[in-house]
């Protein structure tokens, strides 16, 4: 009986039937929902992700009616911490309206000369030289933001500095930003010390010398090393696998030194050219010999030819990143892809 009286009702609201005023029938329905991820700020200016949800409803009563709702994922302590973390390894955001700044940027140039004056050496001559620019960038954002929430004015062409841009007050938002710029002029003075040292650039070349040493024996003779091991008598095919290292360490472990003295001019042109040719001297070479003695020969005539070929060509390519040179574009993408981690990526070229 239920049953029925619930089948009557519908069949009342379906054909225009009217009910009793006690009742009310309602005809609504509901729009697929549209989801969308988005990427957005609150009031403070804090990044965050969010959900765009759209749904519509309509009734008899009631018009189209649309809500959005915005889900903070992470929190604003949460983004802090990867804001930082980017940050000490050199990344950050760059100055407004401002690309990629490279080495005759008057930007970078007063940043040079200031470091000159302080320490005696230059801008490149630091252990994170592009820390250092991303530091006085993110500094120089900070206090024109300070001078904005506390009402201090600026005068063109002066230095800005933190003591001039906070006039007091400012609110909650200020005080934030004034722990930030003091976490950040702590690290910049000691990035600032950072100098990469003559004696460091020694202990890399010692490092590829040894290298070489080390993986010539162990793609000639790894007996010699490892014989002595129980693992390397016992696994099938261990000395196999300790030739092919060997070879293979001129493109992991030697060239890699000789980059990481940070050479300028025709040798960084020769140590990228080494870097590239190693890996395909060591996969081509196998296609004829099998011999790895052979092919960590065929490595150091790379690494030979390559230094040859960049200072008796006696061709600069115009500066460090081949920019005015006549190398086609896709070797220009792989010199400068080369550079990621040395220090001139990142706000910081040469």
């Amino acid at each position: 009986m239920l049953l029925l009286l619930q089948f009557a009702a519908v069949l009342q609201c379906s054909t225009g039937f009217t009910t009793p005023p006690a009742s009310k029938c309602i005809q609504s329905y509901s729009k697929p929902k549209s989801n969308r991820q988005i990427f957005a700020k609150d009031e403070k200016g804090t990044l965050f992700f969010a959900e765009d949800t759209a749904t519509s409803t309509s009734t008899s009563d009631d018009n189209e009616a649309k809500s959005i709702t915005n889900t903070q994922l992470f929190d604003s302590s949460t983004l802090s911490e990867a804001n930082d973390a980017l940050t000490s390894v050199g990344w950050a955001t760059p100055m407004q309206g401002d690309g990629e700044m490279t080495s005759e940027d008057p930007f970078v140039k007063q940043i040079d000369e200031s470091i000159r004056g302080e320490m005696g050496v230059g801008l490149d001559e630091l252990l994170n030289p592009a820390k250092v620019v991303n530091l006085e960038r993110d500094l120089y954002n900070l206090r024109t933001e300070l001078a904005s929430l506390t009402g201090a004015t600026l005068d063109d062409g002066a230095p800005i500095t933190t003591q001039i841009c906070d006039s007091g007050g400012g609110g909650e938002e200020a005080e934030i930003i004034r722990t930030k710029i003091t976490k950040k002029e702590q690290d910049l003075a000691t990035e600032r010390r950072s100098v990469f040292r003559g004696w460091l650039k020694n202990i890399f070349l010692l490092q590829a010398g040894l290298s070489m040493a080390l993986s010539y024996v162990m793609a000639t003779n790894p007996d010699a090393l490892f014989g002595g091991f129980s693992w390397f008598n016992d696994v099938s095919n261990m000395d196999t696998s300790i030739k092919v290292l060997g070879f293979w360490w001129w493109w992991l472990f030697i060239v890699p030194s000789l980059r990481s003295r940070r050479p300028s001019g025709m040798e960084k042109k020769a140590l990228d050219i080494a870097f590239v040719g190693t890996p395909l001297i060591s996969l081509l070479s196998l296609v004829v010999t099998k011999d790895t003695g052979i092919i960590w020969f065929a490595n150091l005539l790379v690494v030979a030819g390559a230094y040859g070929f960049a200072f008796l060509g006696g061709e600069d390519d115009g500066g460090e990143d081949g920019e005015g040179s006549k190398q086609p574009g896709w070797l220009k993408f792989i010199y400068k892809s080369l550079d990621f981690g040395s220090g001139r990526e990142r706000g910081a070229r040469n």
